[in-house]
C-alpha cells in the first residue's frame, strides 16, 4: 500500500518503529540460569551506578565509606529519597526508572518503594523476564559473558540450560587490557602461556579463544577499550590482537566488537560508577578495519566528539558496522543528534541502538526511549523523501524498520534471525 500523505506516513512509521521486535546486540544481561549474575528489580534499578553517582552530588555530606557500607536496601533507600523525592528525577537515568515502574503498572503518585518491593517479592525471575521481554518488544538480547569469570565460568562449564532468547558475546577485556595479571589466569585454566608472550603463548591464547567460541557459541568477540588505545603500536595488547583475536575471528567467521572511549576509575572512591570518557583516536580504528578487510567489525566509540569520524570510517570500510549510543551518550539529545547524523551518513546500514543493560528492567525504558527518538528521525527522513516526490509503500518501510532494530545485525553476520 502506497503512503498518500504525510500524515499517514508519520502515523505508520511511529508505529512500526514501536511495534516491531528488537535484537538487542549489547547487554550485560544473564538468562535465569546463571543465577546470581542476573540482575532484576526496583533496588538492583535504583542501585545502579549512574544513580549512585548522581546522588553523592545531592549529598556533599556523605562519605564514599559511609555509602557502601549500607545494604543494598539501604543504599537504594537513600537514593529514592535524595533523587526521587528531595527532587525531580529528571535526568535520563532517574527518567528511566519512572518509565519502568509506570509500564509495570505502579501507581507513581504513592511514590511508595515498599509497595514496589512487594511486587517483586512475589513474582518469580522466569516469569519476570517473560514479561519484561514482552513490554520491551525484545526478541533476543545479546550478553556479555566473561570466562575470565570464575563464577561465569563455572555456570557454563557445568552445562547450564541456555535460553534461547539470550545469546552469547565473548567477551575478552582481560586478555587485551589486563595482560600482565591475566595470563596467570589462563595457566590455571590449563593453557601453557607465560607473561612475555614467549613460547607457544600465543598458539595458546588462541586455543583458549577457540574453545571458548565452541562451548559458547558467541555472536561475536568484544573488548572494551581506553580512549588511549593506540593501532598499531609495541604492546602486549595489540600483539594479542593481530596474532589472536583477528586470526581466531576470522576462521571462526564472527567479528571483532571494539568500544573505545573509557577511562577507568578516574574516582576510585565511586567504584563501578567512577569510570568517565575520552576523545579517542579515529585513526586506529581506520587503520585496523582497513588492514582486516576480510574481518569484520562492530564499533562503538564512547566520545560525542569521535561519532562523525566513526561514520565516516564506516563510509569507508564495509567490513565495519557502527553500533548503538553507548553509556554517556545514552541520553535524549545526544541519541537523536547521533542517529540523524548516521542515517544522513549510511542510509541504514547501521545499528542505530542497543541498550547496554545491566539491569534486566532496564530493556523497558531504554528500548521505549529510543524507539520514540528514532522513530522521529525516521518520520523527518521519510517526510524529505515524501517532500521530494518519493512515494513510499509500507512494506518498504517496514522493511528499513526491520532491518535498524536487528535485520542489519544479522546479515552483517551472515546469519539467519533465530528469533525470525
Amino acid at each position: 500500500m502506497t503512503i498518500a500523505t504525510k500524515e499517514q506516513l508519520t502515523a505508520f512509521v511511529t508505529e512500526t518503529v514501536r511495534t516491531t521486535p528488537v535484537t538487542d546486540i549489547h547487554t550485560h544481561l544473564f538468562a535465569e540460569s546463571f543465577g546470581d549474575l542476573l540482575l532484576w528489580g526496583v533496588d538492583e534499578l535504583l542501585t545502579y551506578h549512574y544513580l549512585i553517582a548522581e546522588t553523592f552530588r545531592f549529598r556533599p555530606d556523605l562519605s564514599y565509606d559511609a555509602f557502601w557500607q549500607l545494604s543494598k536496601q539501604e543504599q537504594a533507600d537513600l537514593i529514592w529519597r535524595t533523587l526521587f523525592i528531595d527532587h525531580s528525577p529528571y535526568s535520563e537515568a532517574c527518567r528511566g526508572v519512572v518509565t519502568v515502574l509506570n509500564r509495570l503498572g505502579f501507581d507513581l503518585s504513592k511514590r511508595d518503594l515498599e509497595e514496589y518491593r512487594a511486587y517483586f517479592r512475589s513474582v518469580s525471575a522466569s516469569d519476570y523476564i517473560d514479561r519484561i521481554l514482552k513490554l520491551a518488544n525484545v526478541k533476543t538480547v545479546v550478553m556479555t559473558n566473561d570466562p575470565f569469570d570464575a563464577y561465569e565460568r563455572g555456570k557454563w562449564e557445568s552445562g547450564a540450560s541456555q535460553d534461547p532468547r539470550f545469546l552469547a558475546a565473548l567477551r575478552i577485556d582481560p586478555l587485551l587490557n589486563l595482560w600482565d595479571s591475566s595470563w596467570s589466569k589462563l595457566k590455571e585454566q590449563g593453557y601453557e602461556v607465560s607473561a612475555d608472550l614467549s613460547g607457544g603463548t600465543l598458539a595458546e591464547i588462541r586455543r583458549f579463544l577457540k574453545d571458548w567460541i565452541a562451548r559458547m557459541n558467541p555472536l561475536y568477540m568484544a573488548v572494551s577499550l581506553p580512549n588511549d588505545f593506540a593501532y598499531p603500536e609495541d604492546s602486549a595488547r595489540v600483539r594479542i590482537i593481530d596474532e589472536c583475536i583477528v586470526p581466531v575471528a576470522r576462521e571462526a567467521g564472527i567479528p571483532f566488537a571494539m568500544m573505545i572511549g573509557v577511562k577507568r576509575k578516574v574516582n576510585p572512591s565511586l567504584k563501578d560508577a567512577g569510570d568517565s570518557v575520552g576523545k579517542s583516536d579515529i585513526g586506529a580504528v581506520e587503520r585496523i578495519v582497513s588492514k582486516y578487510q576480510d574481518v569484520k567489525f562492530l564499533v562503538t566509540m564512547l566520545s560525542r566528539e569521535n561519532q562523525h569520524e566513526l561514520a565516516v570510517t564506516a563510509r569507508k570500510n564495509r567490513n565495519l558496522l557502527v553500533f548503538g549510543c553507548w553509556w554517556f551518550l545514552n541520553n535524549p539529545s545526544l541519541i537523536e543528534e547521533i542517529t540523524r547524523m548516521r542515517l544522513e551518513l549510511l542510509g541504514g546500514s547501521v545499528i542505530p541502538q542497543h541498550s547496554d543493560c545491566r539491569i534486566l528492567d532496564q530493556l523497558l525504558y531504554k528500548w521505549d526511549h529510543s524507539r520514540a527518538i528514532i522513530g522521529k528521525v525516521l518520520c523527518d527522513k521519510y517526510g524529505d523523501l515524501f517532500d521530494a516526490g518519493w512515494r513510499l509503500e509500507e512494506e518498504e518501510i517496514r522493511r528499513d524498520i526491520e532491518d535498524l532494530l536487528g535485520g542489519v545485525f544479522w546479515k552483517f553476520l551472515g546469519k539467519p534471525d533465530p528469533a525470525a
